[in-house]
């Protein structure tokens, strides 16, 4: 017996939609994902992929499972011209995990441009972590909507440059290692103590009292 076309074209599309789903059910792009360690001398983390995965047991029921964890993912710095922005990452941070086209494993060891040492892709060995993403459980409040900032995540302390070019400086402590030149006026509304001298405080000895002022300081 014939077997009417609408029929067939029926089971290709269905055969065709299963092979889709499979492909795309083991296609790694990208997820959010939790810190479990970090090596700043890698520069490498452990990480825990927040979205479970699904695989269906012999009875044909899909169960929910967590993702395996994933071990010695580099992680991403803001990092260029010889200079780079690092973040003190710490177990329990919120990341963005994304997955390489090809096996990355040559290319960590040794940089510079490498073959793909298995054929492997978008495979859950190939992670990258981007330190940031947050979720509304954990999401920072208080953002500045006119200036850039380099923050605390309580907000308290931070610096900042708005759109006008001036810099602010928020914090309990400032210390500065190294010469300090500035090229412009000073304002201070508190005292200077200099080699352990106050400037506001400080007096001179073998002054004889009255009512002339010292001469200019030397």
């Amino acid at each position: 017996m014939t077997i009417p076309v609408n029929e067939q074209t029926g089971e290709i599309d269905q055969l065709l939609e299963a092979h889709g789903d499979n492909l795309s059910t083991n296609l790694r792009v990208a997820m959010p994902g939790i810190i479990t360690s970090f090596d700043p001398n890698t520069v490498t983390c452990s990480v825990q992929p927040a979205i479970k995965g699904a695989i269906t047991d012999i009875t044909g029921k899909v169960n929910s499972v967590n993702l395996p964890l994933l071990a010695d993912v580099p992680v991403l710095f803001p990092r260029g011209g010889g200079v780079t922005l690092t973040f003190p990452v710490r177990e329990g941070d919120e990341c963005l995990v994304v997955f390489a086209d090809r096996c990355i494993d040559f290319w960590w060891q040794n940089g510079d441009l490498q073959e793909p040492v298995d054929p492997r892709q978008h495979d859950l060995s190939d992670a990258f972590a981007l330190i940031g993403p947050q979720s509304q459980k954990y999401k920072i409040s208080g953002i500045s909507t006119t200036a850039t900032q380099l923050r605390t995540d309580s907000g308290a302390s931070f610096i900042e440059i708005d759109r006008g070019g001036n810099v602010t400086i928020d914090t309990p402590l400032l210390t500065v290692n190294g010469k300090v030149q500035i090229n412009g006026a000073v304002s201070s509304t508190g005292d200077q103590v200099a080699a352990g001298i106050s400037q506001t405080g400080h007096v001179h000895g073998g002054v004889q009292s009255g009512g002339s002022n010292t001469g200019a300081a030397k």
